[in-house]
This record gives C-alpha cells, sequence and structure tokens, in this order.
C-alpha cells in the first residue's frame, strides 16, 4: 500500500516530465534533429514498457521479434513501417 502511495506522488513530476520531453522534442527538431532522434526513440520505449513490453526495447525490435515468431500484429506493425524504411523492424531487433 506504501509503495502505490509513493508512485501515486509521483504522478506530477512525470506528467510534468512528458511536457518538458515533448516541448524540447519540438525545439530540438528545428535546430538539433540528431537530438530529436534520441528524444523519440526514448518515447518509443517508453510506449513498449507502458504496454508491458521491456524497458530498454523499442516497439520496432519487439515488434520485429513477433513478426519472426509469425504473431499477426508483429507482422502488421513491420509492413506498415516499411512504407517509411524498409525492413525497420528487422534492423531494429536487438536495439
Amino acid at each position: 500500500m506504501k509503495a502505490r502511495l509513493i508512485l501515486i506522488c509521483f504522478l506530477p513530476l512525470l506528467a510534468l516530465a512528458a511536457v518538458i520531453a515533448f516541448v524540447r522534442y519540438l525545439y530540438t527538431v528545428l535546430v538539433a534533429p540528431d537530438k530529436s532522434w534520441k528524444i523519440a526513440i526514448s518515447f518509443d520505449q517508453l510506449f513498449n514498457a507502458a504496454s508491458n513490453g521491456s524497458e530498454d526495447e523499442t516497439v520496432s525490435s519487439r515488434a520485429g521479434r513477433a513478426k519472426r515468431e509469425n504473431k499477426k500484429w508483429g507482422c502488421v506493425l513491420c509492413k506498415l513501417l516499411d512504407v517509411f524504411d524498409k525492413d525497420h523492424c528487422d534492423k531494429s531487433v536487438g536495439t
């Protein structure tokens, strides 16, 4: 119970961090695109962790592994990402 209360107390800080990261991302898109990629990848990893994946893995990497296991969601997502970057999921596995 105590751990849950502590985690709830983190909510304002987490919300603030998300806003700051989003604003920083928009700024870096204009002035330092290389930095933008790092921030985008961190959001990608955050989404993966929030959807029961590893916090150290991107959704693309997870989808690439799912595709290799013939899971439908991985095949569909990888096909979508191939429109933007050919073999994106395959290149992402392990990163």
